[in-house]
């Protein structure tokens, strides 16, 4: 740590493990009182339950100390201020586009006005919480805020080992992105649950960029560095959006999808989840549950708090490592559910998930894998990564 947990970023309202019992007085203390932010990438979120909740708090435990039953301690993943128009959910449990919190719920009607109007809302509660802010916005830095986080574009350029992520017919990079704006993409756009607001019919192919790729050779003289793909990794990336796009994926025990609909299961694709075109979040509001959080997750969630939650009418018993939505909804039925963040930029990113689960796009790749026992062989979670890897800012190998 160059500033020897001194910068601004190590604050103890949310950046630390915990706000009280904590020693940060010299280097050894900061360090232990802000693992979780340089282990894993997460800080503390405080969020009371709602008074109107289904459930109560039966316990915490909590390994930090904040073991709260009021107000519950998550540790979550800061997510990005860029390609902001594409959100159809803004915050992981959405808490910033509710009508609980004052907020607009995002919808194809109202946008992008609604997105805007949460953007705002948010520069305030970013300022005055996180930021400790001691002076409001006033309504023109809320309109600069958010004009800069709106024209804020990114896509990965180039790979060591593939090159220029537009060239040969591909159309990856950031000019492409940056064009694929409203009326291109809108709130539902793609949805396979019938949210879509025009009568076209869904499809699993939700990436094309690098179609041009599938049989790649020399493209001549500006090939030439690269040799025709001699290490592969063009080929590898098109293989890889192959896959994402058409991977039968058997979706079981997902809140929201098999619960709501009352499937046992779901056949599906990546692109049931992540169906906005070339983007790859879901298109319309949707959390789900698909077990990252949960305490049998495949992944080490042993870092997290244990929550335990009961039904205050039928006397259910639930345990996880975070509610999601249900502490803004007060919904039984929402415990566990977050949103999935859009996948353009992915690899700068890491650790994964909400909670920083996932060290490597390999370890997110396995999870699902065994997740929903699709079985992917060696070869397809090499692709998978190496495709998913093109989708960010910055990749080499």
């Amino acid at each position: 740590m160059l500033t020897q947990g001194l910068d601004p970023i190590f604050r103890t309202n949310d950046g630390s493990n915990c706000d009280h019992d904590i020693d940060t007085s010299d280097v050894q203390g900061r360090r232990k009182a802000y693992s979780l932010l340089m282990n894993r990438a997460v800080i503390r979120i405080a969020l009371p339950v709602p008074d109107t909740a289904e459930f109560r708090v039966v316990s915490v435990r909590n390994p930090y100390g904040c073991s709260d039953s009021v107000t519950l301690s998550m540790y979550r993943r800061p997510l990005p201020s860029t390609n902001l128009r594409f959100l159809s959910t803004l915050m992981w449990d959405g808490r910033e586009s509710s009508t609980q919190t004052g907020t607009q719920k995002i919808t194809f009607p109202t946008n992008p006005g609604d997105l805007l109007a949460d953007l705002a809302h948010q520069s305030v509660d970013a300022t005055n919480g996180h930021a400790q802010g001691s002076t409001l916005l006033t309504p023109q830095q809320q309109q600069a805020i958010v004009n800069f986080e709106m024209a804020l574009t990114t896509a990965q350029a180039y790979d060591y080992r593939a090159g220029p992520l537009n060239a040969h017919g591909a159309t990856g990079g950031p000019v492409t992105l940056a064009s694929q704006t409203t009326p291109a993409f809108f709130i539902g756009i793609n949805d396979p649950l019938g949210g879509n607001p025009h009568p076209t019919p869904f499809t699993p192919a939700i990436f094309d960029l690098f179609a041009a790729w599938v049989n790649p050779q020399s493209h001549g003289e500006n090939d030439r560095d690269y040799g025709g793909d001699p290490s592969g990794q063009r080929a590898s990336i098109a293989r890889g959006q192959v896959l994402f796009n058409s991977k039968p994926i058997q979706i079981i025990n997902v809140a929201r999808l098999n619960v709501d609909l009352n499937l046992a299961i779901l056949p599906g694709t990546c692109g049931t989840c992540h169906d906005s075109p070339d983007v790859g979040n879901h298109s319309v509001s949707a959390p789900l549950n698909i077990g990252v959080g949960d305490l049998n997750s495949p992944l080490d969630v042993s870092y997290l708090p244990v929550i335990t939650l009961q039904n205050k009418t039928t006397l259910e018993i639930k345990t996880t490592t975070d509610p999601g939505r249900a502490l803004i909804t007060g919904l039984w039925k929402d415990i566990g559910r977050l949103k999935g963040p859009i996948l353009r930029g992915l690899a700068s990113r890491a650790p994964y998930f909400h909670n920083g689960s996932a060290n490597s796009l390999d370890d997110a790749v396995e999870f699902y894998s065994e997740r929903f026992k699709i079985g992917f062989t060696p070869q397809e979670k090499r692709d998978l990564v190496a495709f998913l890897s093109a989708l960010a800012v910055s990749h080499g190998q």
